[in-house]
């Protein structure tokens, strides 16, 4: 079992660095000696590893010359003409507005027969390494991506220049790498949190916080909308009004903002909410903390979600166009693919505020003790 363990650590390994163009195409690979020495086997482990890449077709061995990257893989397998495939790979698949998001996609890949390909990361980088290397590994025809904590510097850049490399296109939906000169389809997230904030202002309200997720792009966007907000309103910006979370903080979410909102809950008169999820997390621990809401405390949240419309309480939102920005995406590759059009640089959707009944407009006299 050990050395069934050791000798697919230097297949998967390999495979990476091809993939990754770390080992380019007819690039000669490290010598066996080499490779023995590097993982710490034993010659028949590399030759197993070595033979069983050859036979994928990432490799090929010249007698007396040495082993290089072989260009069979490329080819791996890409269908005909008449049957594409479509990659594409999300943080999530079943979660908030990934399902309609996925659902756009399929209708317009259906329209043209073409295949879906579909991973999901988790929003791990890890796991979006292996969905990447699954996705060139199968030769796919093109590409979407929601990217994985697009906030922070992403490990798996090489991979993005691997495909425009083997110009396979691909576009990005609702945030982009911003060290990639990538073709986008986003939300305008600087609106949304900037009208999300300016209806709170308009209401009379003051003293606002904010709920923000700080690893996703979105996140960022929408708290420099909050603050450009608050510049026009020439209200202060305080960062102890501003609650932040990430992907690895985000299972505790519920009992760390418990604690936030029990300690503000004399400061706070609304709070700008990351997106919807977050919004209702908010809005039950305000029935478990006796904060009445509008009343007591105003909340809006973000995306017009499934969930945020099934809800028990109708939460004030901002439109996000989900299962169009899915369709969108997936026509602008086919036409791409097609020789139709080219792929845009950027566009952004506008979002749309949609009142519910989660906003309260203040009285002079609570404006002016908020002061």
């Amino acid at each position: 079992m050990k050395q069934k363990y050791q000798y697919q650590v230097i297949i998967d390994d390999i495979k990476s660095k091809i993939l990754s163009g770390e080992y380019k195409i007819l690039e000669k690979i490290p010598t066996e000696s080499a490779l023995q020495e590097a993982y710490k086997v034993s010659r028949h482990t590399v030759r197993k590893a070595i033979l069983e890449l050859s036979n994928e077709g990432f490799l090929r061995s010249e007698k007396g010359s040495g082993t290089y990257v072989s260009n069979e893989y490329k080819s791996i397998p890409k269908g005909d003409s008449k049957n594409k495939t479509i990659g594409v790979i999300t943080t999530y698949i079943s979660d908030y507005i990934f399902p309609s998001i996925i659902r756009g996609i399929e209708g317009r890949l259906n329209e043209d027969n073409y295949s879906l390909l579909l991973a999901s990361t988790n929003n791990d980088v890890d796991q979006e390494k292996k969905a990447l290397e699954m996705m060139l590994s199968y030769g796919v025809d093109g590409l979407i991506v929601e990217p994985t904590k697009s906030n922070l510097y992403n490990p798996n850049i090489a991979y993005y220049l691997s495909f425009k490399e083997h110009e396979i296109p691909f576009i990005m939906i609702n945030a982009y790498y911003e060290e990639l000169d990538v073709p986008f389809l986003c939300l305008d997230d600087v609106t949304s949190g900037y009208l999300a904030t300016k209806e709170l202002i308009s209401k009379g309200h003051k003293q606002i916080g904010l709920i923000s997720k700080m690893d996703d792009l979105q996140g960022k966007f929408r708290m420099k909308g909050y603050i450009k907000a608050l510049g026009e309103a020439k209200l202060k910006f305080q960062p102890n009004q501003v609650f932040s979370f990430s992907t690895e903080t985000k299972p505790d979410l519920y009992t760390n903002l418990k604690d936030f909102l029990s300690d503000n809950r004399d400061f706070f008169t609304a709070i700008v909410c990351y997106n919807d999820e977050v919004g209702l997390v908010v809005a039950n621990l305000c029935r478990q903390l006796g904060i009445s809401i509008p009343e007591e405390l105003s909340i809006i949240g973000q995306d017009n979600s499934y969930i945020a419309k099934n809800a028990n309480i109708k939460l004030t939102t901002l439109t996000h166009p989900q299962e169009q920005m899915g369709y969108d995406a997936a026509d602008k590759i086919i036409k791409f693919l097609q020789g139709k059009k080219n792929l845009p640089s950027e566009y952004y959707y506008q979002p749309v505020l949609i009142e519910g009944e989660t906003v309260k407009k203040l009285e002079e006299d609570v404006q002016k003790s908020t002061n």
